[in-house]
Parts: structure tokens; C-alpha cells; sequence
């Protein structure tokens, strides 16, 4: 049996194809949309759009250890939420093309969210 041999290439791929693969697992992850050019168009913003979120992704093309985050970014984020009529904004990272995705938002979200997941846990614990 003769065994198949694959050729491993050490191409550097854009960083444009990292971007559009983080996008896209990002969007089935929440059940929203990537948008179109990243959000680059006078009409719509953002890296993924739901009903509720204006989501920017960012991403590392190679695995690393850490990740600077900057406060442009939030800014930014926010800002095009409210042209966007979002009610919220969240910035989506990773450290890298085989790591899993982090969700950083501000700390009203944050409140917002820990507030729903408690009454679900109520409403669960109620059913018991």
C-alpha cells in the first residue's frame, strides 16, 4: 500500500484570510451576519452584525501568547453601534488561528448579562 504524501507549504497567507475565517465562525457562532468589506462601506459597520450586537473581530495569523487591545477599538465599536442602531457592542479576539474566541464587553453589558443569566438560573432552579 502505497502511502499519499502532502506537502507542507510554508506560504504565508494574507492577513485578510484570517480575518474572513475568525468573521465567519464568529457570525455562526451568534447567529448573525458577516458584513461586507469589514464593515468598510459609508452604510454598514462592523465585522458581523445580529439584532442586538455590532461586533468587530480581531485576530492574530499566527498562535501567540498575548494580545494588546486597544481602546480605539471600543471606541470606535461603540460609536458605530449607535449609527448602527445596535443597542450593544462587543470586540471579538483570539491568539491565533487555532484558538478559540474571546468576547470583551463593557461593563454595563457585562452587568446586563449577568442579570439574564441569573433570572434564567432562577426560573431553572424554580422548575426543579
Amino acid at each position: 500500500m502505497k502511502l499519499r504524501q502532502t506537502r507542507e507549504t510554508n506560504e504565508k497567507k494574507p492577513t485578510r484570510y484570517y480575518s474572513d475565517k475568525q468573521e465567519k465562525s464568529v457570525a455562526r457562532a451568534i447567529g448573525g451576519r458577516q458584513t461586507a468589506n469589514s464593515g468598510a462601506t459609508a452604510y454598514q459597520k462592523g465585522d458581523v452584525l445580529d439584532d442586538l450586537f455590532l461586533t468587530e473581530c480581531k485576530t492574530c495569523t499566527k498562535d501567540q501568547k498575548s494580545f494588546t487591545m486597544q481602546k480605539e477599538w471600543f471606541d470606535k465599536n461603540t460609536s458605530e453601534s449607535i449609527f448602527m442602531k445596535k443597542p450593544y457592542s462587543v470586540v471579538v479576539f483570539n491568539f491565533g488561528p487555532s484558538s478559540k474566541n474571546y468576547y470583551c464587553v463593557d461593563e454595563y453589558t457585562f452587568l446586563e448579562m449577568k442579570e439574564a443569566l441569573e433570572e434564567k438560573r432562577q426560573r431553572q432552579n424554580n422548575d426543579m
